[in-house]
C-alpha cells in the first residue's frame, strides 16, 4: 500500500506574483535582440545627425522621443508588407515591446539623456579659456589629467579641443588615444548612477504602477500601436485593434501631417503658406510693467495636446494655471518696483526659484511618507527580517534587496569618484542625494502621474545649499567638481533615464512581459547605444567642427556651467538675498496647504504637481497645450461623459502620431542631403 508523501516544511505555495512571473514572457528572444540592435544603430544615428547637425529637430530629447515613435510606425508598416508572404516574419507584441525599449533608451543615451551633455563638456574649459575669463588660473590645475582629453598643464586651445571645434584641416585625424582614458573613467561615473536609477525604478515601481495606480501617460500610445490589432504567442488577441483601424485616429493623425507637411514644404518653396507654431507674447507686452515677464510663448504642439488629453482634468488646470500665475508674480513683482535675480542657469525669476524648491522638499517628502507600508517591505527584504515571501519581490527587474543595496553602493561610490576630481565627499553625497531623493523622483512622478513630455528642473541642489552656506567659500577644486556635475546631471533633466525605466516596466505588465528579463534588455541597449552615439558625438564635430552644430550643446549648457563657476569663483555673484529664504518658506506653507486640502475635499482644483513645475522650461513650453487639453477634456465630460471620451481618444492619440512622424519625415532627407526643415514646438 503506498505511503503519502512526507510534508515537508521548506516547501511553501508560490505567491501570486510568482505565479504571475511564472506567465509571463520573457523579453530576450534572438529575433527581437538581433533587430533591437540594429534599431539602436538607427536610432542613434538619426538623433545625432538631427539634432546636433540639422539642429532643427530635436527628436531625441522627449521622454518618449519622435525618433521611437517614428521607427515604431516604419516597423509595424514594414511587419505588414512582409506577413503578406509568411506569418513568420510577424513580430509578436512581446518582440516589439524588446525594440522598442531598446530604442527608447538608445534615444535618451544618445540625447540629453547622458552624451549631448558629457562629451562637449570635457572640451569646452580649454577651448574657451581665454585671458578674459581666467578659465586657466580658475580651474585648470583642479582637473585631473585623466578627466579630460588634453593637458590641464599644457595651454588653452590645445590640438584635441581646438580641433574638436573648429574642424580637423586635410590630413589631420582624430586624436582618438586623448579620448580612451577619460571616456573609461567617465563610464565609471556613468555605470554607477545608471545603476542607482535602475534600483531606484525597481523599489519605487509597486508603490506608483500598484499601489498608487498612476496611468503613466507616455506608454499609453506605444502600448497601442504595439498590442493592438496582434496576436499573442497562444494567438488570442491582446488588444482591440481599433486604434490603428479608427478613422478618428486618422483624421487626428491628418491634422499635424498637414501643419507641418506645409511647413516642410515652405522651408523649400517659400510660396507655400507657413503656421506659425512658436507665437513670442513677450514681443506683445513691452511696456511696464507687463515688460517684467520671462520668457512668455505660445508654442502650438498637437502631440502634447494628445499627450496631455489624457490627463486628469484637476492636474491639466493645476499645469497651466500656475504657470500663468507665475506671470502674475512677475507683474506684481515690478508693480511693486521689485527687482529681482534670475534663477541661476535657469529661466525663472529667483524668488519663484525658491518657491519651486520648498514645493520639491515637500513633494519628496510626501511621496516617502505615503510610500512608508512599501518601503518598509523592501527594508525587511534589504536586512532580511520578518516575512522575506511577504514582499513579493519575485516579479520585480531586480530583488527587494539587491535594489536597496544596489543603490546605497551606487551613491556612496560616486560621492567617491567625485572625490576624485577634488570635491569634499560631504558635499558630492549632498548633491546626489538631491539629484536622486528629490529632483530625479519629482521629474519622474510629472511623467508617470503627469505625462510630461520634458523633463526640467529650476534648480541645483547647490542652490539649496545657498540657503544655509555661501558657495563663494567651497574653493576651486569644489567648484570645478560642481561645474562639471551641473553641466551633466544637475542641470537640464530632459532625457532623465528613471523614467525610461519606470515607463519600460510598466509597459512590460501591457504585453505580458516578464519584468527580471529586461535587465539584459537594458544591458544590451545601452552598451551598443554608448558605443555607436559616444563615436558620432566625438566623429561628427571633429569632421563638421562644433561651431558649426546645435549650439545649445556646444557653446549653450556646458559653457554656462563653467561660467557660474567662473562667478562664484571671482565673488562676482552675490550672496543670497534674504526674499529667496522667505520664498522658500512660502512654497513648503503653500504645498502643504495644497496636500491638506486635496486629502480632505475632494473638490479642490489644484495639484502641487504643477505648482512645483510651473517655473520650469517644461511649462515655459507645454503651459498652452495644456490649456487647450483641459478645454477639450473638461467640455466633452460635461455634454457627453466619458463615453465621449473615450471615443475621442483615438483621435488625441492620432495627434501625436501624426506629429512625430511627420518630424521623422522631414528628418530623413536632412540627413542625407542636408535639406532644409521644419522648426517643431519642443525646443
Amino acid at each position: 500500500m503506498p505511503t503519502a508523501e512526507p510534508y515537508r516544511p521548506s516547501e511553501s505555495l508560490p505567491t501570486p506574483s510568482q505565479e504571475l512571473a511564472a506567465s509571463q514572457v520573457s523579453a530576450l528572444s534572438g529575433r527581437s535582440l538581433v533587430i533591437g540592435v540594429l534599431c539602436v544603430v538607427i536610432t542613434c544615428v538619426m538623433v545625432c545627425y538631427a539634432e546636433l547637425v540639422v539642429g532643427q529637430i530635436q527628436i531625441g530629447f522627449l521622454q518618449l522621443p519622435p525618433v521611437v515613435i517614428g521607427m515604431l510606425v516604419l516597423l509595424r508598416g514594414v511587419q505588414a508588407l512582409l506577413g503578406r508572404f509568411s506569418k513568420r516574419w510577424i513580430l509578436r507584441p512581446q518582440e516589439m515591446f524588446t525594440i522598442y525599449v531598446m530604442m527608447l533608451l538608445a534615444a535618451m543615451v544618445s540625447s540629453r539623456g547622458l552624451l549631448q551633455k558629457l562629451i562637449p563638456l570635457l572640451i569646452v574649459p580649454n577651448y574657451f579659456a581665454k585671458p578674459e575669463n581666467n578659465w586657466r588660473g580658475l580651474f585648470f590645475s583642479h582637473i585631473p589629467k585623466w578627466l579630460v582629453p588634453w593637458n590641464p598643464e599644457g595651454a588653452p586651445q590645445q590640438f584635441a579641443a581646438a580641433r574638436f571645434y573648429d574642424a580637423l584641416l586635410p590630413g589631420e585625424r582624430i586624436p582618438w588615444q586623448a579620448w580612451v582614458i577619460p571616456m573609461f573613467a567617465w563610464g565609471v561615473l556613468v555605470a554607477l548612477m545608471f545603476t542607482a536609477y535602475l534600483c531606484l525604478a525597481v523599489i519605487l515601481r509597486r508603490q506608483w504602477a500598484d499601489n498608487e495606480k498612476l496611468t503613466f501617460p507616455l506608454v499609453q500610445l506605444p502600448l497601442e500601436m504595439i498590442r493592438g490589432g496582434t496576436t499573442g504567442a497562444a494567438g488570442g488577441k491582446l488588444g482591440s485593434g481599433d486604434f490603428l483601424k479608427n478613422r478618428l485616429t486618422w483624421l487626428g493623425f491628418a491634422l499635424p501631417v498637414l501643419l507641418f507637411g506645409f511647413n516642410g514644404l515652405h522651408q523649400w518653396y517659400p510660396s507655400v503658406p507657413d503656421v506659425q507654431t512658436d507665437i513670442d507674447l513677450n514681443a506683445l507686452f513691452t511696456t511696464y510693467p507687463m515688460n517684467s515677464m520671462t520668457f512668455f510663448h505660445i508654442y502650438l504642439s498637437l502631440a502634447a495636446v494628445g499627450f496631455f488629453f489624457l490627463l486628469p482634468a484637476d492636474l491639466l488646470f493645476s499645469l497651466w494655471f500656475f504657470f500663468l500665475f507665475t506671470k502674475v508674480q512677475e507683474v506684481g513683482a515690478g508693480v511693486m518696483g521689485y527687482e529681482t535675480e534670475v534663477m541661476p542657469m535657469y529661466g525663472c525669476k529667483l524668488f519663484i526659484g525658491y518657491q519651486i524648491i520648498g514645493c520639491y522638499l515637500v513633494i519628496a517628502g510626501y511621496l516617502f511618507w505615503t510610500a512608508r507600508p512599501h518601503l518598509k517591505r523592501v527594508w525587511q527584504a534589504a536586512t532580511n527580517r520578518g516575512n522575506r515571501g511577504a514582499t513579493e519581490d519575485s516579479a520585480e527587474l531586480l530583488s527587494y534587496r539587491t535594489a536597496f543595496w544596489g543603490l546605497a553602493v551606487s551613491v556612496l561610490l560616486s560621492a567617491a569618484w567625485m572625490t576624485l576630481i577634488g570635491m569634499s565627499y560631504w558635499l558630492a553625497l549632498f548633491e546626489l542625494c538631491i539629484l536622486l531623493f528629490v529632483v530625479a523622483l519629482v521629474m519622474a512622478r510629472s511623467v508617470c502621474e503627469s505625462g510630461l513630455l520634458m523633463t526640467e528642473t529650476s534648480f541645483r541642489p547647490i542652490d539649496i545649499f545657498r540657503m544655509v552656506g555661501d558657495v563663494r567659500n567651497l574653493g576651486g577644486a569644489n567648484m570645478t567638481g560642481l561645474a562639471f556635475l551641473d553641466g551633466l546631471w544637475m542641470r537640464d533633466q530632459r532625457g532623465l533615464i528613471l523614467t525610461g525605466f519606470l515607463d519600460s516596466m510598466k509597459f512590460a505588465d501591457g504585453v505580458n512581459v516578464r519584468r527580471r528579463s529586461l535587465l539584459g534588455v537594458f544591458g544590451l541597449a545601452l552598451v551598443v547605444a554608448m558605443g555607436v552615439a559616444g563615436y558620432l558625438h566625438i566623429s561628427l564635430p571633429y569632421k563638421l567642427g562644433a561651431v558649426q552644430m546645435y549650439s545649445y550643446v556646444y557653446t549653450g549648457n556646458p559653457v554656462m556651467a563653467f561660467n557660474d563657476a567662473a562667478n562664484v569663483l571671482n565673488r562676482s555673484s552675490a550672496r543670497l538675498p534674504a526674499y529667496a529664504i522667505v520664498h522658500f518658506a512660502i512654497g513648503v506653507a503653500a504645498t502643504v496647504a495644497m496636500a491638506t486640502l486635496r486629502a480632505r475635499l475632494l473638490w479642490f482644483p489644484f495639484h502641487p504637481l504643477g505648482y512645483a513645475l510651473s517655473g520650469c522650461w517644461t511649462m515655459m513650453v507645454f503651459w498652452f497645450p495644456c490649456l487647450v487639453a483641459w478645454l477639450s477634456k473638461t467640455t466633452l465630460l460635461r455634454y457627453g461623459g466619458m463615453r465621449l471620451y473615450a471615443q475621442a481618444r483615438p483621435f488625441f492619440l492620432g495627434l501625436v502620431l501624426g506629429e512625430f512622424t511627420m518630424a521623422i519625415f522631414w528628418t530623413l532627407p536632412s540627413l542625407f542631403y542636408r535639406t532644409p526643415t521644419p522648426s517643431f514646438p519642443w525646443p
